[in-house]
């Protein structure tokens, strides 16, 4: 382990709800616990459930499975043996762990047995828009190409067009992107039950304007960055042109700014507000 990735560990686990939630994990052993169990023995509420536990997950120190309708958790144990090695390998942590404190630590830094390979990879973001024919599909294709492992990028509109906007794929795939995946759909696909568990729900959608966007619930950390639609653009074709590029360019700086925030520092609460400022404009300027 890294000090980089020691330091993510780490500030993922320096928060009382999630140290209770490693500690309620380890007890329940590798079979681990549904969601439903979980928020009823520590008393949190699902959304913010949802939330703390999905930041453990990124950090590697639980796994998230399906069983039929219910989505377990169980303690990675891999990973906390990962950090106890790398916090071992320092002299003062070594001179301060004595006797039985150490003898406790020998099964976690054991040799271990390969554990499932059912954990999410990255934060799922999904972004919505009305026709998932313009705004949408551009923040999808820009966070899979800039936000790297840590994340997966869907996109969806309330009342999808058949198709993506010619100008937008010829925009996006002008620009290095990779546009053989990218189609208009309903915000509907993501709500059955096999469908993927969303982190983040962010809508681009002219609230101002009248324009509908879905209530996806409270369970994902959800935020507002309205944009102006693309169909709308009026004038000659160069200047319709210019104002993509100006819509292509707020986007990315939005997702750039979005893939930088401290995750694992921030809580429920303050993750929502750094994301309505995004949206807001406020860290456009360079706050953050």
């Amino acid at each position: 382990m890294e000090l980089t990735e020691a330091v993510h560990v780490l500030a993922a686990l320096a928060q009382y709800t999630r140290l209770e939630l490693m500690r309620l994990l380890l007890a329940a052993g590798p079979n681990g616990l549904p969601a439903g169990n979980i928020a009823a023995r520590i008393a949190v509420a699902p959304s913010t459930l949802s939330f703390h536990l999905a930041t453990l997950e990124r950090a590697g120190l639980t796994q998230s499975t399906r069983r039929g309708r219910q989505i377990v958790h169980a303690a990675r144990i891999e990973g906390l043996r990962r950090l106890l090695v790398f916090l071992m390998e320092t002299r003062v942590f070594l001179t301060e762990t004595r006797g039985a404190g150490l003898s406790a630590l020998t099964g976690l830094l054991a040799p271990l047995p390969e554990e499932s390979s059912f954990m999410s990879p990255a934060f799922n973001v999904l972004f919505l828009c009305t026709q998932n024919a313009a705004r949408s599909i551009m923040a999808e294709a820009i966070l899979h190409k800039f936000g790297g492992t840590r994340f997966q990028a869907y996109s969806a509109g309330s009342d999808p067009a058949p198709a993506p906007r010619a100008e937008v794929l010829e925009k996006l795939a002008a620009l290095g992107h990779d546009v053989s995946e990218l189609h208009s759909k309903s915000w509907l696909v993501f709500t059955g039950a096999n469908a993927p568990r969303m982190d983040f729900v962010v809508t681009l959608c002219e609230i101002v304007d009248g324009q509908a966007c879905p209530d996806f619930g409270a369970l994902p950390v959800t935020g507002a960055w309205p944009l102006p639609d693309p169909a709308k653009f009026t004038g000659p074709p160069a200047e319709q042109s210019a104002l993509l590029n100006e819509l292509y360019a707020s986007l990315r700086r939005r997702i750039e700014i979005f893939v930088a925030l401290p995750f694992a520092a921030l809580d429920r609460m303050a993750m929502k507000a750094r994301l309505d400022e995004i949206g807001d404009g406020m860290v456009l300027a360079g706050r953050y």
